[in-house]
């Protein structure tokens, strides 16, 4: 493990970014600073995390010197404080979605290249080794070309975020929705894995999440350039699981995050073969994650989620929100 020690500012100290500041700090590689316009919330991340510099706006915080900045406010301010930070020569690390829009997301990544930083977009699952280890066997042909995606994933999205009518969550605008929030995920998994998504048709609506209108179930079908793709998803259904599924020339792949493994069958009717890699705890996880942003910052990793794929993913959840609007297939330009 490095001994370089990073200073950290982690703007917005909701549930993902207090969980930030707990993992972060558990790898023993970094200062942190907190952000956070709410008093309450700020005084009380402070003092459980011991985090010595505190600030109530964004403008105070970047009067101080950070290398790296990681915001984890709700996503429509994410490009807005991106640009902040990286005129005072911030590296940046974005939650995910890296948007709401496509206003701003080229001026951000010009300013990136112009002033030579790192950004990466904090999508989790690219973190777990068996994800990654998915898409090294796509891109050596292991198992021949792939043929057909299938991604499908639901939880008791209610249990897990109690709180979510009182956020963001509750509206399009700020990054709520299935499509925006939580089926995002699945496609930039399999983006990396089968690459970029050029049409989508979204059916998406509300069923039975409790408190809000926006949608809680997402069916698309989609097309990685020729490789034909569907996916779903629900935010209510009792079992909490998340697969994909490639079928290739020569095998069928398939990654089950609920049991952690990674499973593979070569021979028609055959036997699965599989690798696990199983996380203690969640916070693991996402100690793993900060490892690797970190990693990324000192040079070591390419940033497993560039600015550019990420704006690439929300190119796709913004034309799946169209599609589910007007009932018609979207292209989705490169």
């Amino acid at each position: 493990m490095s001994q370089q020690q990073h200073r950290i500012l982690i703007i917005g100290c909701g549930s993902i970014g207090e969980r930030h500041v707990r993992c972060y700090r558990a790898t023993g590689r970094v200062s942190l600073g907190i952000c956070e316009a709410d008093d309450a919330t700020r005084h009380r991340v402070q003092q459980t995390y011991s985090v010595s510099d505190s600030y109530a706006s964004t403008q105070d915080a970047l009067q101080d010197s950070w290398d790296a900045v990681l915001v984890a406010t709700p996503a429509h301010t994410h490009v807005p404080i991106a640009l902040e930070a990286a005129r005072c020569g911030c590296h940046l690390i974005i939650e995910k979605p890296l948007a709401t829009s496509l206003d701003g997301v080229d001026e951000l990544q010009n300013l990136v290249a112009r002033r030579g930083l790192t950004a990466a977009v904090s999508y989790q699952l690219r973190a777990h080794p068996l994800v990654r280890r998915l898409r090294e066997s796509m891109q050596s042909g292991r198992w021949g070309a792939p043929l057909q995606v299938c991604g499908v994933s639901g939880q008791r999205f209610a249990l897990y975020r109690p709180a979510y009518a009182d956020t963001y969550f509750a509206r399009h605008e700020t990054g709520g929705g299935a499509i925006q929030d939580a089926i995002t995920h699945l496609l930039n998994m399999a983006e990396w894995c089968a690459g970029p998504i050029t049409s989508v048709f979204s059916d998406a609506c509300h069923r039975q999440l409790p408190g809000v209108d926006v949608e809680d179930t997402v069916h698309l079908i989609a097309r990685h350039g020729d490789i034909p793709a569907v996916y779903s998803l629900n935010m209510y259904q009792h079992p909490n699981e998340s697969t994909l599924t490639v079928v290739c020339e020569e095998a069928t792949v398939r990654f089950e995050l609920h049991r952690h493994r990674l499973g593979w069958m070569s021979e028609p009717d055959g036997t699965w073969e599989w690798e696990e890699h199983r996380f203690e705890d969640r916070d693991a996880w996402y100690i793993r994650n900060a490892e690797t942003m970190l990693d990324v910052l000192e040079g070591r990793l390419p940033p497993p989620c560039s600015l550019a794929e990420a704006a690439q993913t929300l190119k796709v959840s913004l034309a799946a929100l169209k599609s589910a609007r007007s009932g018609t297939q979207q292209k989705i330009s490169a």
